[in-house]
């Protein structure tokens, strides 16, 4: 490389976004950038010419390993959406204004759906002006809806702990008995994909029963139903542990978040704040049963707990990172990194690149023969597909009895 890199990082945040940074900082490097600047908070804070010079920051190996083991975005993130390349060209020649004062060759960007909008409109945009930077998308999100991707990076870390926490929630349920029973309802994330959600079947084994309930939102749901079945089950056991999504709807089309008390926050890309399903149906069981409940959201623990993170996720984030800064080395523009499983056991994957105007603004969602007959669990299918992507630890740095992350107070 005979130019600089610049990397930001954009949309929810993950236990291994941090580990993609890494891959693109080194490789970077590696490959000859003179500089690797970073981003603070995305594609909106470039445009107010917020940025760092990565080496001061990622300046030992230590810093690095600390890097990949810290959560969130360290470089802050943003949900912004670029208007389109017709729309609003002072948008893009302020961008283009800056790349060009920086002298970067090479601009990565480490997001999900939304942030591959954003490579796709630049890399357009670069094409229609004859810019020489070279736009790559790197994919993370932990609702693993990427299209053309087997899966995020990101994603198997937020399974590893969902199959982790089901399982420590399902052995506190039976501490206590209850005269009319307990349902506990576990709300996690996805919206419309139900990746997240299906892990929680990784905490069924030969010592622990699993949910007794899982929901995607792939299918309706009919709270009827969802009654007889939770009657049922509490006429046979005394516990009942439910796991569903965030973004489950009835059959027309509304959020059953939406028929309790609902936020109405919506971010830039019309997405509306989900929360509130499990305890909106806790409620209607406590009302028509008379049994005790609990509502769980795991909310952004599930995407920040990298004290219990995926090693094959750590590995892949490093990995993908650097591929995405190779291909840009290597001419590609337009395009995403993506992941491609070649076999289940043993477990093998690599990486490929593909066009982002076919990924930007889709959604992969759970295959429906995943899902049983009834819609009431997932699939043997489904268990090997996420299996492989949850094994080995990355142990975290302690200091005092706390994991160390990597700070910069002029970050």
């Amino acid at each position: 490389m005979k130019g600089n890199v610049i990397v930001g990082q954009s949309g929810g945040p993950t236990a291994a976004i941090n580990s993609s940074l890494a891959g693109v900082y080194r490789t970077a490097k590696d490959r000859g950038a003179k500089k690797v600047y970073g981003m603070r908070f995305g594609i909106q804070g470039l445009l107010e010419e917020k940025y760092v010079d990565l080496s001061e920051h990622i300046a030992t190996e230590l810093d690095a390993e600390l890097l990949k083991r810290t959560p969130a975005a360290y470089l802050g993130s943003c949900r912004y959406k670029l208007p389109g390349i017709h729309e609003d060209v002072t948008v893009y020649e302020r961008i283009f204004e800056i790349l060009e004062k920086l002298d970067i060759e090479a601009f990565i960007y480490i997001g999900g759906n939304d942030s591959m909008d954003t490579i796709k409109k630049l890399s357009d945009y670069a094409i229609i002006k004859g810019h020489s930077c070279k736009f790559v998308g790197c994919p993370k999100t932990v609702d693993n809806d990427l299209a053309l991707t087997d899966h995020t990076p990101g994603y198997g870390s937020a399974a590893k702990y969902i199959g982790t926490s089901l399982k420590e929630i399902i052995r506190d349920s039976f501490c206590l008995e209850y005269d009319k029973g307990l349902v506990t309802v576990v709300e996690i994330m996805g919206r419309n994909a139900g990746w997240l959600t299906g892990a929680a079947v990784l905490s069924k084994g030969e010592d622990c029963t699993g949910p007794d309930l899982i929901y995607l939102p792939e299918l309706p749901f009919d709270v009827d139903k969802f009654m007889d079945k939770v009657r049922e089950l509490l006429s046979k056991k005394p516990s009942v542990v439910v796991a569903l999504s965030e973004g489950i709807r009835d059959a027309s089309g509304t959020y059953v978040c939406e028929l309790g008390t609902a936020a109405d926050y919506v971010d830039a890309f019309g997405h509306k704040q989900l929360t509130g399903t499990a305890a909106y149906l806790c409620n209607v069981i406590a009302g028509e049963l008379g049994c005790k409940t609990r509502a769980i959201e795991l909310s952004t623990l599930q995407r920040a707990a990298s004290h219990l993170a995926s090693r094959v996720d750590i590995l892949e984030a490093y990995q993908v990172g650097g591929a995405a800064v190779k291909a840009a080395d290597e001419g590609d523009t337009g395009k995403m990194v993506v992941l491609e499983r070649l076999s289940d056991d043993p477990y093998q994957c690599g990486t490929e690149v593909k066009d982002v105007h076919k990924i930007a603004n889709d959604e992969k969602l759970v295959p429906r023969e995943w899902i049983n007959e009834e819609g009431t669990y997932v699939t043997e299918d489904f268990l090997t597909y996420v299996k492989p992507l949850i094994q080995g630890d990355v142990s975290p740095i302690m200091v005092d009895g706390i994991p160390r992350h990597l700070f910069k107070h002029s970050i």
